[in-house]
């Protein structure tokens, strides 16, 4: 029987190259079948996969020493010290830093190799400025997105579409609001890998944050809707890059115990922002005219510039991501640059070994010779990352959590607030979405990513529900009290949970050479969707009132979380380049791995039995399924061949 092409073929038939072992002896020396169906670029590229789980597995401590010196003279790596720095790096990262078992280490090196296994929030200073800084891109992100929030009471009145029974006004309210996300989806976004390639992620950060300060800018100095509208699409040739790059930048540089941690400040600090957004808002409500039509509203939207200048004036003071050195080949710039992340040369000499190493294997493993948006499709690995990232993008709008985020101050006033009330209300929401995403510090390395999303979605699709009905209770105190409190406890589950899983989880899944494109696409559909909710939201209010349209997206929490349970494996505590062995296995072992893991909380949990959790699906013990599948198949029938 021929070999099927298929990537479902999980269970039956299966490729000769994925029974391939993923120790380095047989993965190297191992002859195929000489009747074999399958090309040979594909067989490398299977082996190579199953090799990442560990690419140094199989050679011996003097190997491995051997390889790091070689690796030293061939990228013009000279000095006495960085030679021993990567000649004992190389035995730590192949013996899965083990330290203990290598000889030459002095007592300071074990001591700071000890400390990331008990202290794992124990790194260099600029480590953490890297993290400030995209913390600080965050904050610029937070607050473009809600000084609109209160800006919008003012200038649609100024502007002329301050109508609330008009149709036409309520549909150009909520598309001047949604333009930066319009550009952002169809734009801006598809600008980060032209600019990543040309400019690094540090100059790609630099640039689309003088492009944001500068639209800040522009949209305190408009004076009709359209005028609003140009300015604020501009904005979203900031959004697009940034938003894509600085989680990027942030994975790229963490170690792998902390990087969901570091990552996931992105969110946090985004909701920081967010919360600035609001302070300026009420800050600026009662700023009177003094001859300037809108002066309030106007220091509304520019205050946004504010850390935008700052990213501007600092971003250069921090190293660039050394796994973008090693994309341009400049393996001396991305030493040094390591060297500024971590305390030790030999932690630094054994991450960009080993970085390196997969890196190599990487490349085998990935057909780059083809188009990468072709490539996002049509290797089994990439598809199944983009599958999992484009859920979790998607859902972080239609949760619902934008509709809140930028009209939330009409939304109080809807329920009974006074306009100032309302302006303080969305302040608390701002306040309730940064402090409940302080505890994903800990939970987002800890508990997962994907237990995160799976423990909250059904908890905001309860408070949405619950905020929606609130609006059948008659106006008064009663109905204000229900509709902020189940507005704030949304704010409380989505916070540590789909705020700052999207973002990270995107950021580290796919592989480094296609990484800038794939965050393109998971960006751009985080920005689509997110303008879509902007655009429809008054239409919607309009049309079937605040509590069908809360309804409505509670309901689609219950959508994400069925996808999050069939379609997301778990990232966290690996090695960027160790999740391609995650990724690359046959879409349908994921989804049978999520129903099996469904009916385990079930049964061990729920009913309390004795049963055996589910196997993590990756693409070693794929292999070894496909193995003993075959094994049976050989039995039963003795003329089956693959």
């Amino acid at each position: 029987m021929s070999t099927e092409k298929s990537d479902s073929n999980a269970g039956g038939h299966r490729k000769d190259s994925e029974f391939s072992d993923i120790s380095r002896t047989e993965v190297e020396n191992s002859r195929l079948t000489q009747d074999t169906a399958i090309d040979e670029a594909q067989r490398k590229r299977l082996e190579a996969s199953a090799r990442l789980e560990n690419p140094l597995a199989g050679y011996t401590p003097n190997q491995l020493a051997q390889r790091g010196e070689d690796f030293c003279k061939q990228h013009g790596i000279t000095g006495e010290e960085d030679v021993r720095a990567f000649r004992l790096g190389a035995m730590i990262a192949g013996n899965m830093n083990k330290y203990d078992t290598v000889e030459g280490l002095t007592d300071r090196e074990k001591e700071v190799l000890d400390r990331e296994i008990t202290h794992k929030w124990s790194n260099p200073t600029m480590l953490y400025a890297v993290i400030i800084i995209c913390s600080l891109c965050a904050a610029v992100q937070g607050m473009d997105e809600t000084v609109v929030n209160g800006a919008q009471i003012f200038y649609k009145v100024q502007f002329g579409i301050g109508d609330e029974n008009s149709q036409r006004d309520s549909w150009l309210v909520g598309l001047v609001n949604a333009a930066p996300y319009i550009c952002s989806a169809f734009f801006g976004c598809w600008c980060t890998e032209p600019l990543n390639k040309r400019f690094g992620r540090r100059g790609t950060v630099f640039l689309s944050c003088l492009v944001s300060a500068a639209a800040c800018f522009w949209q305190a100095f408009t004076n009709t809707w359209w005028h609003m509208f140009i300015a604020r699409f501009a904005l979203g040739f900031g959004i697009g890059p940034k938003s894509a790059t600085t989680p990027i930048l942030a994975a790229e540089c963490s170690p792998p115990k902390l990087r969901g941690a570091l990552v996931m400040q992105w969110q946090m600090w985004t909701a920081f922002g967010i919360l600035l957004g609001y302070v300026a808002d009420l800050a600026f409500y009662e700023v009177p005219d003094h001859g300037i039509d809108g002066l309030n509203w106007r220091l509304m939207m520019g205050s946004a510039l504010i850390p935008a200048v700052i990213v501007v004036a600092l971003v250069y003071f921090t190293p660039e991501s050394p796994r973008w050195y090693l994309t341009k080949d400049r393996y001396g710039e991305a030493y040094k640059s390591i060297l500024q992340l971590r305390y030790e040369k030999v932690q630094a000499a054994r991450d960009l070994f080993y970085m390196d190493a997969l890196l190599q294997v990487e490349k085998e493993a990935m057909q780059i010779n083809q188009s990468k948006f072709k490539e996002l499709f049509t290797i089994r690995r990439n598809r199944n990352a983009a599958i999992a990232s484009e859920i979790v993008m998607f859902m972080q709008q239609f949760c619902g959590v934008n509709a809140i985020a930028y009209y939330s101050t009409q939304i109080f006033i809807d329920s009974d607030f006074g306009e100032k009330a309302a302006l303080a209300a969305s302040l608390g929401f701002g306040a309730v979405n940064f402090l409940f995403a302080i505890p994903a510090f800990y939970t987002i390395d800890t508990f997962g990513r994907r237990k995160l999303l799976l423990t909250t979605f059904p908890l905001m699709a309860i408070f949405l529900f619950y905020t929606g009905f609130s609006f059948y209770i008659p106006q008064g105190t009663a109905r204000i009290a229900n509709v902020a409190l189940g507005i704030y406890l949304f704010g409380v589950v989505y916070s540590p949970g789909e705020g700052p899983v999207p973002f990270t989880y995107s950021a580290e899944a796919y592989p480094l050479y296609i990484r800038p494109f794939g965050m393109s696409l998971a960006t751009a559909t985080t920005w689509f969707f997110n303008a879509v909710i902007s655009i429809t939201w008054p239409a919607l209010v309009q049309a079937w009132t605040n509590a069908g349209a809360f309804s409505w997206y509670a309901a689609w929490n219950i959508v994400g979380w069925v996808l999050v349970l069939l379609f997301l494996p778990e990232t966290k505590e690996k090695t960027l380049e160790e999740l391609d062995a995650v990724f690359d296995v046959p879409l349908h072992s994921i989804v049978r791995y999520g129903i099996a893991q469904a009916g385990y909380f079930w049964g061990h949990v729920i009913l309390r039995r004795d049963m055996k959790a589910p196997t993590v699906p990756t693409s070693a013990n794929t292999i070894e399924y496909a193995k003993e599948q075959f094994s049976k198949e050989k039995q039963h029938d003795p003329t089956v061949r693959v």
